[in-house]
């Protein structure tokens, strides 16, 4: 049986415990013989593939290549996925290029089926790589099954970065941000955004997004989460605002309202 993440209780006390205890736990769950099975054989098979083809044909590769990504539902969806592998990255008319879930693109952009002559297969320490990133995503699926908003922070805590030390202007990171489902959440949730925000026109969330940012956290640039401070505080407005909104929290109203006060 695979290792369950243990989370005792929820928000930021339950966030607190899991990053004393996250090393430890992450070993464990590496350790379950379905990853290091699924692990071993990637690192194993990925060196000979050579084509979008060969990777969709292997089932249990393709497991470890979307899972990397936390595109794990993808699984079953061959065709697509090939369409996004082969189309590469390198046009903005390409599928990748095109999906709001800017997932599909690193994944595409990482592979490199579509943009390159010799894929990223061939390199030496690819199998590795993805790997890793595999072991990453599945601890955090399994954290996920037992608090989701943990789940969700864990993404903020490594995805966010990448984006910050992106390429790109002040725009385009807000732009991933918004095109990225999991940080969205985050960042909806703990500037107190409905889930129907999404419809609103893409210009208009973009303002609302850097004024909801300036008051909570004093700027209204992405940069500024280049200060693990500022990421610390959006991770404690979204854990407490998700607690409330959940309707879990044994928090008294003044307990409530303090947790508040200390996060904005």
């Amino acid at each position: 049986m695979s290792y369950q993440p243990v989370i005792p209780m929820g928000g930021a006390a339950g966030w607190a415990f899991l990053q004393r205890t996250r090393v430890a736990q992450q070993a464990a769950f590496n350790a379950s013989p379905a990853i290091q099975r699924d692990t071993q054989y990637f690192e194993e098979k990925i060196g000979a593939v050579q084509t979008s083809k060969d990777l969709i044909s292997d089932h249990r590769l393709m497991r470890v290549a979307l899972g990397a990504y936390g595109l794990d539902d993808d699984i079953n969806n061959t065709y697509f996925i090939k369409k996004v592998l082969d189309d590469g990255t390198l046009d903005t008319g390409d599928l990748a290029n095109k999906l709001s879930d800017k997932r599909y693109l690193e994944f595409a952009k990482d592979f490199g089926f579509g943009d390159y002559d010799i894929p990223r297969t061939q390199i030496s320490d690819f199998g590795s790589r993805i790997a890793d990133a595999y072991r990453q995503k599945q601890f955090e699926t399994a954290v996920g099954e037992q608090d989701a908003n943990m789940r969700l922070a864990m993404t903020l805590d490594h995805q966010l970065s990448d984006i910050v030390n992106g390429s790109g202007s002040d725009d385009t990171k807000w732009f991933k941000i918004m095109g990225n489902p999991p940080l969205r959440e985050v960042f909806q949730t703990a500037f107190g955004l409905p889930s129907a925000f999404g419809t609103v026109d893409i210009d208009q969330q973009l303002e609302t997004f850097r004024d909801k940012a300036d008051q909570y956290l004093g700027g209204s640039t992405v940069d500024q989460f280049a200060d693990q401070g500022k990421v610390d505080e959006l991770n404690r407005l979204f854990l407490v605002r998700s607690q409330i909104a959940s309707g879990t929290a044994s928090m008294s109203s003044g307990a409530i309202a303090l947790s508040l006060l200390q996060t904005i």
